[in-house]
């Protein structure tokens, strides 16, 4: 094989390698939401219909709908925390986080997911409003509107708000008390749907 066809191989690789690019750096950690407890392994139960509870997906706007944790700096000015990254978008890690917390807190069978062929008569869907840091005030907010069915036809809504004051502008300070305001959103509601 002559040099001339060893190149002509070879040069294509080489220049495809120019027009790859693997992404930036990964971030050092990724954030997560972690409930305050948990069922333990091999607990379950039966429910009927009326009684089992399906999550249905929580709808989030614009700002949340990112894996980035945004701060409100003014009335009108959004930005985001800085090497602050969620491992997922926020209101799916809310979503599983709330199911558990009113697995643990009640009797009832929580379906967690968007599995349409769930024949569970009680569904909990609603909108993440708020879920990142305040920079007027050096809070994390968490803000969920909840919706479910209410008696006959009725449909029932609600809001849950947790605040967390006093956090640092960082990841280290930032991400525990998400995760505490979290909890505390999750609780209420676990109480509101018994």
């Amino acid at each position: 094989m002559t040099k001339p066809f060893k190149f002509a191989i070879l040069a294509p690789a080489l220049l495809l390698g120019g027009c790859l690019s693997f992404g930036s750096e990964p971030p050092e950690s990724l954030l997560t939401l972690t409930p305050t407890a948990s069922a333990p392994a091999g607990t379950g139960g039966t429910s009927t219909a009326g009684t089992a509870l399906v999550l249905k997906e929580f709808e989030a706007p614009s700002a949340l709908d990112v894996t980035r944790v945004p701060v409100q700096v003014t009335d009108t000015e959004l930005a985001y925390l800085k090497d602050a990254v969620w491992v997922e978008k926020p209101a799916r890690l809310f979503r599983r986080l709330m199911a558990e917390t009113i697995r643990t807190r009640s009797s009832r069978v929580v379906i967690d997911g968007d599995d349409p062929g769930a024949l569970a008569e009680n569904r909990l869907t609603g909108t993440l409003r708020a879920f990142g840091y305040d920079a007027r005030d050096g809070s994390v907010r968490v803000v969920f509107d909840a919706v479910r069915p209410g008696e006959g036809s009725e449909v029932v809504t609600r809001r849950f708000e947790a605040v967390v004051p006093g956090v640092a502008a960082d990841v280290s300070s930032v991400g525990p008390a998400l995760n505490q305001a979290a909890n505390d959103v999750a609780g209420q509601v676990a109480e509101w749907v018994g």
